[in-house]
C-alpha cells in the first residue's frame, strides 16, 4: 500500500515541514554532487561522507574508532537528512508531506520539530541497542518520520487515505482508514525486524526495522506529551 493523500486539511502553514522536506532534498543533492564526480576519489569522498555524518552504532557505544568528527551525538542528527538513494528520500518526503502537515498543525511548529527530532533519536537509540557493535552506518528521516505517524495514528485514525494497493496484476487506488493504512504499516516493520534480528542475528546493512519501530513507539508516547490541552471557556 502506498499512501498519496490524506483528506485533513489543516488549518496553519506547515513551516517546519516544508523545511525538514527541503533540508532533506538539499542534503541528498549534495550527495549526488559527491557520487557522480568522476573517479575514485569522489567516490571515496562520498562514501566517508556518510560514514561521517552518518549514526554508527558502534561510535555511539564507543565500540569503535571511526573518526572523531562530527561528535556521535551529533551524528545522531546529521544522519536524518541524508538518504541511501532517490527511492528511500522519495518514499520519506512523500509520507512527511502526506502527514507531518496535520501533526504540525495540531502540536504547533515548535513542538512538531521537538517530537520531529525526538523520534529521530529514539529511532537510532533503538537500531544502536540492538545491534551496539555495527559499524554501518543509519541513515535516513524513517526513524524520525516514522514517529510522526505514530502521531497522526493518534490524532486521526479515522482520516481517509487515498492509497495505490498493488498486488500482481491488481492496481487500485482505493481510499483507506488511516487505521489500517498505519496500522499494517507498523505490523511489516514489526515482522520484518524480527526476521532481519532471526535471520542475521543483529549484523548486516540493510533496512533498519528496529528504528522505524523505536521512532513509531516514541511517537505515540511524545504524542501525550507534547500535545496542547484544550482551554476550558468560562
Amino acid at each position: 500500500m502506498l499512501p498519496l493523500k490524506d483528506d485533513v486539511r489543516s488549518q496553519s502553514f506547515p513551516l517546519f515541514t516544508v523545511l525538514l522536506i527541503a533540508g532533506n532534498v538539499g542534503a541528498f543533492l549534495y550527495q549526488m554532487s559527491l557520487e557522480l564526480g568522476a573517479g575514485r576519489v569522489s567516490q571515496e569522498a562520498a562514501t566517508a561522507f556518510i560514514i561521517e555524518f552518518g549514526a554508527v552504532p558502534c561510535r555511539i557505544t564507543g565500540l569503535c574508532p571511526l573518526g572523531e568528527f562530527p561528535a556521535p551525538a551529533v551524528s545522531v542528527f546529521t544522519s536524518m537528512f541524508l538518504h541511501g538513494g532517490l527511492f528511500h528520500i522519495a518514499g520519506n518526503m512523500l509520507y512527511l508531506w502526506i502527514f507531518g502537515d496535520n501533526v504540525e498543525d495540531t502540536l504547533g511548529h515548535a513542538r512538531f520539530l521537538l517530537l520531529y527530532l525526538l523520534a529521530g533519536v529514539a529511532a537510532v537509540a533503538a537500531q544502536t541497542v540492538v545491534n551496539p557493535a555495527s559499524q554501518v552506518p543509519m541513515v535516513g528521516a524513517s526513524g524520525a518520520i516514522s514517529g510522526v505517524l505514530g502521531a497522526y495514528l493518534l490524532l486521526f485514525p479515522r482520516a481517509s487515505i487515498l492509497t495505490l494497493i498493488m498486488f500482481g496484476f491488481f492496481v487500485r487506488f482505493v481510499q483507506v482508514p488511516a487505521l489500517i493504512v498505519l496500522g499494517f504499516w507498523i505490523v511489516v516493520q514489526f515482522f520484518n525486524g524480527l526476521i532481519s534480528f532471526g535471520a542475521r542475528g543483529t549484523e548486516g546493512g540493510g533496512v533498519a526495522w528496529f528504528a522505524h519501530i523505536g521512532g513509531f513507539l516514541a511517537g505515540l508516547a511524545l504524542l501525550f506529551l507534547l500535545r496542547p490541552r484544550a482551554r476550558r471557556r468560562l
